[in-house]
């Protein structure tokens, strides 16, 4: 094993966690739910997506939660930017960080932007330009990394080929993402692998939603092979509009507990990252779906 000694959580929870829901987040809680995370110590957080509000409604007030922020020092504040009037939007409002996105399966890269993967990556390639000539770091999301709703398991050298054109043009860093959460340790493995013929282990995260229960096993192994960078979502937000029966991703407050079990650093305060998660649950008004939170809310309240 080759454990690191700290790992980075990047917090989706804003943008990620929020897209799909169907009753209306408006702004102020978005933007309270961002300073609540920040003060909690997450470092990355993915603040929201500049995509068409016909498409992602919930998006829609983008540049009205990234000009309501209050920045701190040091917290690296990253949006999703599908094409370049997307870009040139989210530009505006001065993010540190776009985030593209591509499929490692065909069918799904159909279903989802109606182009071919090789098409979908060639689409990205100005926008990846245009945020780097104006010194905006890229990451990619590869979606359907190890199993698809379509396809059904994927196989590895699929995850290599889009890791490959992400290289090309010009992405620099990588999130291996189990999409629908039915990824086991060793088939995320694989992926990582095939990934780490494109990127090193610095430019590589892990990305695991928890639909079959798999998220932190996946994230053990990922650890194991050296990985210490991992997008996670606070009280268990999100699911894949593309993905019927997918659920959130893996919940913060239950990855930083299983960090800071094993002794690993992650700069976050998990009591302040669990009233983060009450926050956004109570005005959603459904209980937090992180396990560890809802496990210590039970023994502050005892």
């Amino acid at each position: 094993m080759n454990l690191p000694t700290r790992v980075k959580l990047v917090e989706v929870g804003p943008r990620d966690g929020l897209q799909n829901e169907r009753q209306p987040v408006p702004a102020p809680i978005k933007i309270e739910l961002v300073h609540r995370l920040q003060a909690a110590g997450l470092k990355d957080i993915e603040v929201t997506s500049f995509v068409s509000p016909k498409w992602v409604p919930q998006m829609g007030d983008a540049a009205l939660v990234m000009a309501g922020i209050t920045r701190l020092a040091g917290v690296r504040y990253s949006v999703l930017t599908p094409n370049l009037q997307g870009f040139a939007a989210a530009a505006l409002t001065k993010p540190d960080e776009i985030v593209v996105f591509g499929a490692a399966s065909e069918v799904f890269s159909q279903k989802n932007i109606n182009c071919s993967i090789a098409e979908s990556i060639a689409r990205f390639a100005p926008v990846v330009a245009a945020a780097r000539a104006a010194g905006i770091s890229v990451r990619g999301a590869m979606s359907c990394a190890v199993g698809c709703p379509y396809e059904g398991d994927i196989a590895p050298a699929r995850v290599g080929y889009l890791a490959g054109l992400m290289r090309a043009i010009g992405v620099q860093h990588v999130g291996v993402a189990d999409t629908i959460g039915t990824g086991t340790p060793l088939k995320v493995q694989r992926a990582v692998e095939a990934t780490l013929q494109h990127y090193d282990l610095d430019s590589i995260s892990g990305h695991f939603h928890d639909t079959y229960g798999q998220a932190l096993a996946n994230t053990l192994i990922c650890l194991q092979m050296g990985i210490w960078q991992f997008d996670a979502s606070v009280a268990g937000l999100g699911g894949c509009p593309y993905a019927r029966g997918a659920t959130g991703n893996v919940a913060t407050e239950d990855v930083v507990y299983l960090l800071h079990g094993m002794g690993i650093d992650t700069g976050i305060d998990q009591d302040k990252l669990i009233d983060a998660g009450q926050f956004i649950s109570n005005f959603l008004q459904r209980p937090t779906q992180s396990r560890a939170g809802r496990a210590l809310l039970n023994r502050r309240g005892a």
